[in-house]
């Protein structure tokens, strides 16, 4: 009898417990960064952002898409599918900050619902959180999101970061289908509106536009641009020239030291760089850049003579074989930034 009543009460705290289980939903691991946003399958989702990185964080909801946008420093570091509001549950447009996190929180209306990793947008229910991801808006209200992705996302944040949630017809394509350069301000969540070089103009240079800060610099190669953002706000673009340029998206981080002049850089200290292993390209990292491949990217002197003194190590460049000028720029768009190395090897 003593026997029975042991297992009885084994099982019935077995029970218990996975009664009380929260669920988990969507994909273990992040995609490849390479991964195009709109190949998604519902529950996947790309991470590459170390959680605690330099710069400020925001985060873009495309309702239209379904898909959930972060950028750290102005370069997207994440990408995920979401399920937003259903009929009569619409989440809402609009520009939003986190007001609350909590990593166990359940519902206080949907008889304890878990809401793990919740981050309120609204204090009458509307919240980030891990949820159900069906491939279309089911939910009531809130942004559903993979329970990894969530995590990670809510170890990356802090209170009062902005959250812009947009579909089409009430915000500006370039919000509503992101690219891998911040189409907002991350201060307040509006609108950047950056002017593009005019014709026979070689590169624009304003760098009162945010005066300190971390620096993240995109380069694309097919629309032969580089674009430099510090504390998220753009202060700079220039027109480029990459000769036998990397297949795929690669990122590097500015090292300490400088390399050695070169004949294409005479006069100039080119930082030490190392390669950042991005979700998909594992095997690259903590590689050092040498100066042949530094020597492929040709920009305009000026601009070189205004950027280099400015670059720190931590600083973070990114080249990509996607376009991400706004004129060009779909849905399609890669995740450029990653966890760096610790060190050299």
């Amino acid at each position: 009898m003593t026997r029975l009543l042991a297992s009885l009460a084994l099982f019935l705290a077995l029970g218990t417990t996975a009664s009380a289980a929260v669920p988990s939903w969507g994909a273990k691991q992040s995609s490849p960064a390479d991964t195009p946003p709109s190949s998604l399958k519902p529950g996947e989702w790309i991470w590459g952002g170390a959680p605690m990185a330099p710069g400020p964080m925001a985060v873009i909801v495309s309702l239209t898409e379904q898909k959930a946008y972060a950028y750290r420093n102005g370069i997207l570091v994440g990408v995920t599918t979401v399920s937003t509001g259903k009929k009569g549950h619409e989440t809402p447009t609009g520009v939003f900050t986190i007001l609350q996190k909590d990593k166990d929180h359940k519902s206080n209306v949907y008889n304890a619902a878990p809401m793990p990793y919740q981050q309120r947008l609204t204090w009458d229910g509307v919240a980030l959180h891990a949820g159900g991801l069906p491939g279309y808006p089911e939910s009531h209200g809130c942004v559903h999101m993979p329970t990894e992705f969530a995590k990670l996302l809510f170890a990356a944040t802090n209170m009062g970061m902005t959250v812009v949630v947009a579909e089409e017809g009430t915000a500006p394509v370039t919000v509503v289908h992101p690219s891998a350069v911040i189409p907002i301000d991350p201060r307040n969540g509006k609108d950047l509106a950056v002017a593009p070089l005019m014709n026979g103009e070689m590169y624009s240079w304003n760098p009162d536009a945010s005066p300190t800060g971390p620096i993240s610099m995109v380069l694309s190669v097919p629309d032969q641009r580089v674009i430099v953002l510090r504390n998220g706000i753009e202060i700079g673009r220039a027109k480029v020239e990459v000769s036998n340029p990397l297949v795929g998206t690669h990122a590097y981080i500015v090292s300490q030291g400088y390399m050695a002049n070169s004949p294409t850089r005479e006069g100039l200290r080119m930082p030490n760089w190392i390669t950042i292993g991005i979700p998909g390209h594992g095997d690259e990292a903590g590689k050092v850049v040498d100066e042949a491949l530094a020597d492929r990217v040709a920009a305009p002197r000026e601009f070189m003579e205004k950027i280099l003194p400015e670059l720190k190590p931590g600083d973070v460049l990114l080249a990509t074989d996607e376009r991400i000028l706004p004129s060009t720029t779909g849905p399609k768009v890669q995740v450029i930034d990653s966890n760096p190395p610790e060190r050299a090897p």
